[in-house]
């Protein structure tokens, strides 16, 4: 008996090995800011300090093409967008070695100052991949070989291309891909994710799309999706795509980051003199605005909420931490680092500033800014736009950090040990 049961158990667990690489790895990056969208790895065990010079290089590929694509990695690949003779392109890297291992055609190349190409990340749901291009062409393909399933144009849906071109990251939940192609059919939009048919656009909410990415939340038994637009942070069914929820935002030019939902309100911000604003939902999707103002004005490089605190770049003042509660200052940084893009993992803040591919090792603390190591990133990118910058955000999975710089990718090893 005893035997039997051993055998049983042995017979369990190589189950549970042989089922974990379809699921993927518990510290991978499925999407756009992780596996929640919140920009903050569940990931532990990583370096607390840099040695000088920064971590080690494990790899580099420098045959990305412009565009500032984020990673997805998933299952020990990285996949990420770019463009190569003329096409924007689906690029599918070994994410241990930087080996390419495919890549698939997404079309034309969205071109306009600042620099041309993808600007969103890919999703990565069980064998399948979507990615949005910046002249609004959605593709769903195959994980393993690239070949393509479905593919949607934004156009179709009655989107209008924004002026510096699609950025979102589309969301996949459940059944339905959803995506934001703005305008009078509706700009919300869930299509099927096997075959890419509209189940519904959100025809009460007609805003123009921008560049922010929608994200999922669960408030009061129903859920939602949350986007931003330049007029508006708005929530919308699941189900239907009807208007939950809508509170005004003044957004000027581009509005770019994601939103964050915690403890039944959503924060947003945006650059270009927007401010911040924190929305409280009641339960019956009455709505209050606890407070809005200009502390924290993030252009694109993202926000990221640790505990009860936000941390970002805030345009003219610095590196800010600010109170999600109350919207006030915690405390702000300008001279150690500049403008640029984050990401959190294990405690700690990986800060990019844009103009000179300098990565800092901070402390996500309320008690002040406090860096543990920086290096600069090198080789940097040829073909990069003059009026473009280093935008792509570091992402930190399985024990390695991720960066980006147009046709360059580099891989750092950041694990303890």
């Amino acid at each position: 008996m005893k035997k039997s049961v051993h055998c049983l158990s042995l017979v369990f667990s190589l189950a549970c090995v042989l089922i974990l690489p379809a699921r993927g790895l518990a510290s991978d990056w499925p999407q756009w800011r992780g596996p929640d969208r919140t920009d903050v790895s569940r990931e532990t065990g990583l370096l607390k300090e840099w040695p000088t010079g920064g971590p080690k290089r494990l790899w580099l590929y420098k045959n990305a093409g412009n565009g500032y694509s984020g990673p997805a990695i998933v299952n020990g690949k990285l996949f990420t967008m770019g463009t190569r003779d003329g096409a924007e392109i689906l690029i599918a890297l070994n994410a241990n070695t930087g080996e390419e291992l495919w890549t698939a055609s997404i079309g034309p190349v969205v071109k306009f100052d600042r620099g041309g190409g993808p600007r969103g990340t890919p999703t990565v749901d069980g064998d399948y991949i979507y990615a949005l291009g910046g002249q609004g062409n959605l593709i769903c393909a195959a994980v393993a070989d690239g070949k393509a399933v479905w593919r949607v144009a934004m156009a179709d849906l009655g989107g209008k291309t924004p002026n510096w071109g699609y950025a979102e990251s589309v969301l996949v939940d459940a059944d339905k891909v959803v995506c934001t192609p703005g305008g009078d059919k509706g700009a919300i939009a869930a299509l099927d994710k096997t075959m890419g048919k509209v189940v519904w656009q959100s025809k009460e909410f007609t805003d123009p799309a921008h560049y922010a990415s929608i994200i999922v939340a669960e408030h009061s038994g129903t859920r939602e999706y949350i986007q931003l637009t330049p007029q508006h942070v708005v929530g919308v069914s699941a189900t239907d795509g009807s208007v939950l929820w809508k509170s005004p935002f003044p957004g000027r030019v581009a509005v770019i980051p994601t939103p964050i939902f915690h403890d039944g309100c959503v924060y947003v911000t945006a650059g270009y003199g927007a401010g911040s604003k924190l929305v409280k939902l009641g339960a019956d999707n009455q709505i209050s605005d606890v407070y809005e103002n200009k502390e924290m004005k993030n252009h694109h490089g993202g926000v990221v909420l640790v505990g009860d605190d936000l941390y970002g770049y805030s345009d003219g003042v610095g590196w800010l931490c600010q109170d999600f509660k109350t919207g006030k200052e915690v405390w702000s940084e300008k001279k150690a680092l500049g403008k640029g893009a984050l990401g959190c993992a294990d405690g700690m803040l990986y800060c990019l500033e844009e103009d000179s591919g300098t990565v800092v090792l901070a402390e996500a603390s309320p008690k002040g800014w406090k860096a543990h190591g920086r290096f600069k990133l090198d080789p940097q990118s040829k073909i990069r736009d003059p009026q473009g910058r280093i935008w792509t955000h570091p992402v930190i999975s399985n024990g390695k950090l991720y960066l980006r710089d147009q046709d360059i990718i580099y891989c750092y090893d950041v694990k303890q040990g």
